[in-house]
């Protein structure tokens, strides 16, 4: 059978499944996505993806020009010729970063009656070490005659660099213990050049699990030391580059100093990992460790703001930045937001700017005044803060903004602006570890 033979069905269409649908259609499958939101849906089929990724749309309107793409909120219709069935679900988080996998389990019952016989499916949703085995009983449990193989594949994709990610990995992961599904899976995936490491399942879920652990780490291990060179008086930016020259840390080791992790996804896993080591009566002290030094490190920028202007009550502090990385438009869970709300429950009057936020995101009663411009969002304010790194924010007219600021006062969480200028202006200009 050729790709252009194979039908593949994606459940789930948010970032990882518009992601992938158009990915697969771009490689010669016949791909039909299928998501309950009608609007999502109606969307999709315009060329019109959920949220903003470089290069998505066009990807998608070239699958749906080559008939090779369509979408559908009609499972059975979704479901009908597919050889493959994609669990596609991007996972939310909640308050907590606690996975919430409701809409998955709840999917994974509904496709088992109308899903072909033999079909192989592949959970890329991130997922707590286990929950592969709950979705295998979902499925059998809803429908007991029906034979299917399922596969783990963790998904490794990266907003602003998604459709990359994707088509050009450095490994491709395949969990299960059925071989025959685990061969399925790897012909499906063979148009993608990398390495494609077979493992039994719960070593495919850890290895998602043991990447973003070790990447709030580094981020965490990171700030930690930028915190130490801000009271030693060295510079955290200008050590970051001396370990990535050493061969055993690596060139690109996070290590930039900043804000901590963001966007729910390492939280999601460093969590899934402490409630593992609760269940099992495994102590997970330095993953604690992480976690407590992420959630200190937005602190220090409110810590920097009262220093350098006192009190925050009756501030009027200019936010640069409400997504919770550069790349994207989505805003959940940014320190941005958590920051903003901070500042308002302290009694700080906010405005912020973003290039690309979508605003549809914004929590119920958020306590900020969104400007369409720096200008007016830095104008008659006693502080700005940088806390998502646009490079639009580095070509910003400073001179100007000065002239416009009540107080001279930049706190750039991100050290994206250079220090010598920003003081030639005349700010009061603080970094992170600097």
């Amino acid at each position: 059978m050729t790709a252009g033979e194979t039908g593949v069905c994606t459940l789930g269409l948010w970032h990882l499944g518009s992601v992938v649908s158009a990915c697969l259609a771009e490689k010669g499958y016949r791909v039909t996505g299928y998501d309950p939101d009608e609007d999502r849906v109606r969307s999709l089929a315009r060329g019109v993806p959920p949220l903003h990724e470089p290069a998505l749309p066009e990807l998608i309107q070239a699958g749906l020009a080559s008939g090779r793409l369509s979408f559908t909120n009609d499972l059975p219709e979704a479901l009908a010729g597919a050889r493959f069935v994609l669990l596609t679900f991007d996972t939310p988080v909640d308050d907590e970063d606690r996975a919430d996998l409701s809409g998955i389990f709840t999917a994974a019952a509904q496709l088992a009656e109308p899903m072909e016989d033999g079909a192989t499916v592949i959970v890329m949703s991130q997922i707590p070490v286990g929950a592969c085995e709950e979705i295998r009983t979902a499925i059998s449990r809803a429908c007991p005659r029906r034979r299917f193989g399922l596969v783990y594949s963790p998904e490794n994709l990266k907003l602003g660099e998604a459709i990359d990610r994707f088509l050009h990995p450095r490994m491709v992961v395949l969990g299960s213990a059925d071989a025959d599904a685990l061969d399925a899976a790897e012909w499906l995936f063979e148009p993608i050049s990398a390495p494609k490491l077979r493992m039994d399942l719960r070593t495919a879920e850890m290895v998602k699990h043991a990447l973003n652990a070790f990447f709030a780490t580094c981020i965490s291990f990171a700030n930690e030391l930028a915190s130490l060179c801000e009271d030693a008086g060295a510079d955290a930016t200008v050590l970051a580059k001396a370990l990535r020259l050493d061969e055993r840390v690596g060139a690109a080791a996070p290590l930039q100093p900043g804000l901590g992790f963001a966007g729910g996804t390492l939280a999601r896993d460093l969590n899934a990992l402490r409630a593992l080591g609760e269940r099992s009566g495994c102590e997970t002290r330095l993953l604690d460790a992480a976690v407590a030094v992420n959630e200190a490190q937005n602190r220090r920028v409110l810590e920097k703001l009262r220093h350098a202007c006192g009190p925050l009550d009756g501030l009027t502090v200019g936010v640069f930045g409400l997504t919770y990385k550069p790349g994207t438009s989505t805003l959940r869970r940014s320190h941005s937001i958590e920051l903003i709300a901070m500042l308002a429950g302290e009694g700080s009057t906010v405005r912020a700017f973003d290039p690309m936020a979508d605003l549809r995101e914004l929590p119920a009663g958020f306590p900020a005044d969104v400007r369409s411009d720096p200008y007016e969002t830095a104008r008659d304010s006693d502080a700005l803060l940088i806390l998502t790194g646009w490079p639009e924010f580095a070509r910003v007219d400073y001179a100007s903004i000065r002239r416009s600021m009540r107080q001279p006062v930049v706190i750039d969480a991100l050290n994206m602006l250079d220090r010598d200028e920003m003081q030639g202006y005349g700010f009061r200009y603080l970094g992170t570890g600097r």
